[in-house]
């Protein structure tokens, strides 16, 4: 903790200081990689039956129904293989297929083609909830079962290296991917070419990605770029689109205004197992760990105090910050924070950039976890 943010002339409310993130530099084994690729803490709990769909937004309504038939259709043995599984897993889909009136395209005609399903939507929609939700309901032990991000999935094909990876992830019945992203060309033809690859073992997939508020509407569904970019699987995907506003924006107060440096640091030396890290100090040590460790960066932490929040410098280390935030929000984990509000964390040029997706989800996780820690502040 720098100068800047001692508590001058005042005594520790704490009988220890806080954490500092920049303290960490956390070792994750690559067989932990694989065993946490299941809904993340946020997402432990969720079911179908507690998604609550915007009553004046059809699309959610129908979302549940169609990826809950979805999930009842994975109830087969695994997709590969032929006999008796297969066909067993051939009828379930077929099942599927005609539950949902074949809206979703042509009847699937061999278990060698299992179905997967793109939720498109915009920011807050409730997608993850619903991604989750479908994890939870597909009858497989969660050994089976796999969910992560698009950018957990590529660091776990840089931990296992590709072949290992097919070979651990071939043998699951259904794979979850949220936030698919299409803005690194060279992650989407690696992601492309795994996803290639499981598909012909027989494994069934869902994945998310974000529309921009602003381009809702334009065109069919922006799932259309998706669909372009991995044209090799997109016989394998029917779109889902899934309309209505972001719910941590709806009927809520607007986020919290950044507090004082010594509000954030009274708080951090007054919540047991909170952090405290002057934001500039914090940027420079994400780049020092890899991505896939901020996971584990965060560990045990229940709530994160920042000091002196200000615009991110670059592309690059803005891209670490939206990992970071991801698995801060997965977490649970409050953010109390000085200095700059977190919507102005990107500068316009990149919020009208290629990254643009990944730093409006970051600005809206963020608002909502300093909503969650307003109360540490006292009053």
């Amino acid at each position: 903790m720098s100068s800047s943010t001692a508590l001058s002339g005042q005594s520790p409310i704490a009988e220890t200081a806080p954490l500092s993130l920049c303290a960490r530099e956390p070792h994750v084994p690559a067989d932990r990689l694989v065993a946490e690729m299941v809904p993340p803490p946020r997402f432990d709990s969720v079911r179908f039956d507690t998604y609550v769909p915007d009553p004046n937004q059809r699309s959610q309504i129908e979302a549940v129904k169609v990826l809950s038939d979805f999930a009842a259709g994975l109830g087969g043995a695994h997709a590969s293989g032929s006999g008796r599984t297969g066909r067993a897993r051939s009828a379930s889909l077929e099942g599927w297929w005609r539950a949902t009136g074949g809206r979703f395209g042509k009847k699937p005609s061999a278990p060698s083609a299992p179905l997967g399903i793109y939720l498109d939507g915009g920011y807050g929609v409730g997608k993850t909830h619903l991604l989750a939700s479908l994890w939870h309901a597909t009858p497989a032990e969660p050994s089976l079962k796999a969910f992560g991000t698009f950018v957990e999935l590529t660091n776990l094909v840089g931990a296992l290296g590709f072949q290992q990876t097919v070979k651990t992830l071939s043998g699951h019945r259904l794979l979850c991917i949220d936030e698919f992203e299409l803005d690194d060309p060279g992650d989407t033809v690696l992601v492309s070419s795994l996803l290639s690859r499981l598909v012909e073992a027989g494994v069934a997939l869902a994945a998310t990605s974000n529309t921009l508020p602003g381009k809702l509407g334009e065109g069919r569904f922006a799932a259309a770029d998706f669909l372009r970019e991995i044209q090799g699987l997109s016989s394998h995907f029917r779109p889902l689109r899934i309309d209505g506003e972001d719910y941590r924006h709806r009927g809520l107060p607007e986020a919290p205004p950044p507090y004082s440096d010594e509000q954030v640091t009274r708080a951090a030396y007054a919540t047991e197992g909170a952090s405290l890290d002057d934001f500039p100090a914090l940027l420079d040590h994400l780049a020092r760990v890899h991505p896939s460790r901020y996971g584990a960066l965060t560990d045990g932490l229940r709530a994160v105090c920042l000091t002196e929040v200000q615009p991110v410098p670059d592309q690059s280390t803005a891209l670490r910050l939206v990992v970071l935030a991801d698995r801060l929000y997965d977490r649970e984990v409050p953010v109390l924070a000085s200095g700059l509000p977190f919507d102005r964390l990107f500068s316009e040029e990149m919020l009208n950039g290629g990254y643009r997706k990944k730093y409006f989800r970051a600005i809206s996780r963020l608002t909502a976890l300093a909503r969650d820690a307003k109360d540490l502040v006292a009053k």
